[in-house]
């Protein structure tokens, strides 16, 4: 019923104390002030202005709405100016969720890159595995998750709908089998997951564990998994120790160096396809936008083009 400009004539009236000043305050003509006045009072049901001669004076209701108009215009404004600080990134936020191993490589080199470029965009940083972070993609807790899919399986659980998430792929995570250093197969130069069908394993979180069992069961048997960890130091601190294998992700082994530990590539090869995940609006504003950017740069990989906001469809 009340739009922002009529509360702007009205205050300025309120200043000027006449429609020809109001209109040389606005740039309006003072037709054009006469009309939006009227129009005003036609929505709210009453008279606004008192007119006498070529002055003018705010009636009871006029006075109401001059005097809220300084601190709606006055949020109106804010809000203007915090937007476009936003679209231009000297401000914004930024809620980014990784998976672990992600974490301590790919995702702290992209948050340098954001963070140099754009100092004053705010970034919220959680760990998660993909269901978590996708589930809170999907609720509004999130603006980037970065997750992982095994070749062959999905990215989601089966109940999940992928269809309104938008991704972008980043690396190519190649998985091997980490042993003792003392192995007696840790000189063999690749890895048949028959050949240690008959091992205690070591799995990791929910899905790789799903990988471990896919892969094994292709292979012909059912894995003795004898320790579970999310924990990839742990991980690589059991099979050192002797008490187990297990399947490493290139992520974790480029980071964590093991020592005592002998990774074998796997045949035939396995691999895990590392993504950035957001939705296609969440995409187009600018602070999502560069975190995209940054963790595309930091992959070694083209990031997708800027999207200019549609325009909504005439009613």
């Amino acid at each position: 019923m009340i739009d922002a400009a009529g509360l702007r004539v009205m205050k300025a009236i309120a200043e000027a104390g006449s429609f020809t000043g109001a209109a040389n305050a606005l740039g309006f003509t003072q037709p054009a002030i006469s009309q939006m006045v009227r129009r005003l009072e036609q929505r709210t049901g009453t008279i606004l202005v008192e007119r006498y001669g070529r002055q003018v004076r705010l009636t009871e209701a006029g006075q109401v709405l001059a005097r809220h108009a300084v601190g709606v215009l006055a949020a109106l404004d804010a809000a203007e100016e915090e937007i476009t600080a936003i679209a231009g990134l000297r401000a914004g936020r930024v809620r980014l969720m990784a998976f672990p191993s992600s974490s301590a490589t790919l995702v702290p080199k992209a948050l340098a890159i954001l963070k140099e470029r754009h100092p004053d965009v705010t970034i919220h940083f959680t760990e998660a595995e993909p269901p978590e972070s996708l589930a809170a993609l999907r609720a509004g807790d999130c603006d980037v998750a970065v997750a992982f899919a095994y070749e062959g399986m999905d990215l989601g659980e089966i109940e999940e709908d992928l269809s309104s998430l938008v991704t972008h792929k980043l690396l190519d995570d190649e998985v091997r089998l980490a042993v003792p250093k003392d192995h007696p197969l840790a000189k063999q130069g690749v890895a048949h997951l028959s050949d240690f069908s008959s091992e205690e394993w070591i799995a990791g979180c929910p899905r790789c564990r799903g990988h471990l069992l896919s892969l094994a069961g292709h292979t012909g048997f059912a894995p003795n998994v004898a320790f579970e960890t999310e924990d990839y130091v742990a991980v690589l601190g059991l099979v050192r120790a002797g008490l187990g294998v297990a399947l490493v992700p290139d992520l974790i082994l480029n980071a964590a160096k093991p020592e005592d530990v002998v990774t074998l590539p796997l045949e035939p090869a396995s691999r895990r396809q590392i993504l950035a995940v957001t939705t296609p609006d969440l995409q187009r504003v600018p602070a999502v936008h560069a975190a995209i950017t940054a963790l595309c740069e930091a992959a070694g990989v083209p990031a997708p083009e800027l999207e200019e906001p549609k325009t909504p469809a005439p009613a």
